[in-house]
């Protein structure tokens, strides 16, 4: 009577295993609801300080500080989506890879 018990025990045993491995995997977190990947890379040299920052992998922003001179920082347009560069009087079509100085800073 104590090994039929014994293999009824096992038998349900391995047949709640699966259920309970796939309530497991549902709970753990997506990878997909990660946090982007964000990069600020810097160069520098004696004549400039450039600042690029990257989300996903794709140029978000590129700011240069020159180090000679009265210029001021200065931004490049990127054409990946950063900035509204459809047609319009208040976008920057065309303006991809251009300057542009921030006039007012909050």
């Amino acid at each position: 009577m104590d090994a039929r018990h014994a293999r009824h025990t096992l038998c349900a045993l391995a047949l709640a295993l699966p259920s309970g491995l796939a309530l497991a995997q549902a709970a753990a977190p997506a990878r997909a609801d990660a946090e982007p990947r964000v990069q600020h890379i810097v160069v520098e040299d004696e004549g400039s300080r450039i600042e690029e920052l990257r989300v996903r992998g794709a140029t978000q922003r590129i700011t240069v500080q020159p180090k000679v001179g009265t210029t001021k920082s200065y931004e490049i347009i990127t054409g990946d989506g950063s900035r509204d560069l459809g047609e319009g009087v208040n976008t920057s079509r065309g303006a991809a890879g251009k300057r542009v100085w921030n006039v007012l800073k909050f």
